[in-house]
């Protein structure tokens, strides 16, 4: 019972190792080796990469709370069992919410609203956004999620809600046609409002896609038709009208060249007649006769009246 262990391991033909230089050489590399093995293993874990493009946000696990600065791009000494980091990317990025299953979602995305009548309406839209830096520890303290969790979640409803509050206030064939253009930007407004007290900086906001129940298309395209008639109709009557208007007015031109032409011409008779006198035209009767006397009698003979000499 007294024996001690180097007693026992004599006994079974093992004799302890001299406590010489040679051991303590072999139990120093062995540390070594040891040491570095354990520094390997922690040392992914103690240093974290954010890559380009993304910002960390350090999480710190014993108290719940978030560093209010987030960390750049590049290496970053950590300590694994205190801190957590959460990436988000600072880069454009485009969330499309569409029916079809090839984009942005394997689900169905689509958007559906109502008019001022009360007509649904299904909408693929996309909208592109950046994430201001500096307020992303305050996007992660307020979700506590991944920018994918939040496109999908709070920023799919903030754009459903934004749509709703527009096309509800107007009417079906005018969001179809001619208004569209101003429901984007009615749209686009009001997210980028709501949104950047997050972070999340809109940049662009577009409906790809508009869909409608088929009668209320159908009626919507009768109606255009007739209003098409219509306004060929009235283009036409514009037309005829124009042209009576130049008619008239080429006939009253006309008119006035006649009377203008017959004042004329009833001046010129009226001064002509006052001119013509009886001396004048035995003047003009004289300059024309030749000397001779008719040879034929019986016919007139124009008399001249000769002045006394």
């Amino acid at each position: 019972m007294g024996s001690s262990i180097g007693d026992r391991l004599s006994s079974i033909g093992f004799a302890p190792m001299p406590d010489s230089g040679l051991g303590r050489k072999i139990r120093r590399v062995v540390g070594l080796i040891v040491g570095l093995i354990v520094v390997l293993v922690l040392l992914p874990t103690t240093v974290t990469y954010v890559n380009p493009g993304y910002v960390g946000i350090v999480i710190h696990r014993a108290g719940g709370g978030v560093d209010k600065v987030p960390l750049g791009p590049g290496l970053h000494m950590r300590n694994p069992l205190t801190t957590g980091i959460e990436e988000y990317p600072v880069f454009m990025q485009t969330l499309v919410l569409t029916k079809a299953s090839t984009e942005g979602s394997s689900l169905n995305d689509e958007i559906n609203v109502n008019s001022k009548e009360g007509q649904p309406i299904s909408l693929d839209v996309s909208m592109s956004f950046e994430l201001d830096p500096d307020k992303t520890p305050n996007l992660y303290s307020t979700f506590r999620r991944d920018i994918q969790a939040i496109q999908h979640g709070y920023v799919k409803q903030s754009i459903r809600q934004a749509l709703q509050e527009v096309i509800g206030n107007e009417e079906i064939a005018a969001v179809i046609g001619p208004k569209k253009a101003e429901a984007v930007n009615q749209t686009q407004m009001l997210l980028s409002q709501r949104l950047a007290q997050y972070g999340i900086v809109v940049k662009q906001f577009t409906i790809n896609e508009l869909r409608a129940p088929p009668a209320v298309i159908e009626a919507i395209n009768q109606k255009n038709v007739m209003q098409q008639q219509a306004l060929t109709s009235q283009n036409e009557l514009q037309k005829n009208t124009f042209q009576a208007q130049g008619d008239s007015i080429k006939a009253m031109g006309h008119a006035k060249a006649i009377l203008a032409e017959a004042e004329a011409q009833a001046k010129a008779n009226e001064l002509l007649s006052r001119s013509v006198t009886a001396n004048l035209v035995q003047y003009e009767m004289a300059k024309k006769w030749d000397g001779k006397m008719p040879q034929v009698a019986g016919g007139a003979m124009p008399l001249l009246q000769l002045g006394k000499p």
